[in-house]
């Protein structure tokens, strides 16, 4: 437990910005599983418009540290690549 008025200060502010970056978090995954459901559906279209949605959010995440570059990078890929197999189908 923190004692010192330091120690519980960084403790309030720790937890302001878990509950923060939970709900960025939360919300590049619903976007991710929006292009998902998307694709699912087999419309190219939609899907491509779902993604063109989602590359912003996905971008706005790593800038804010919440994810790493490689991994949204490596995100966006296989469902780049998903939507054009839509499109060649």
């Amino acid at each position: 437990m923190a004692n010192s008025p330091q120690a519980k200060k960084r403790a309030r502010q720790n937890e302001v910005r878990r509950k923060h970056n939970a709900g960025l978090r939360s919300r590049a995954r619903t976007y991710i599983k929006k292009v998902e459901s998307k694709i699912a559906t087999g419309s190219y279209e939609d899907a491509r418009a779902a993604f063109l949605q989602a590359e912003p959010v996905l971008d706005s995440v790593v800038n804010k540290g919440i994810f790493k570059k490689n991994k949204v990078a490596r995100q966006k890929s296989r469902l780049s690549t998903k939507i054009k197999a839509l499109k060649e189908a």
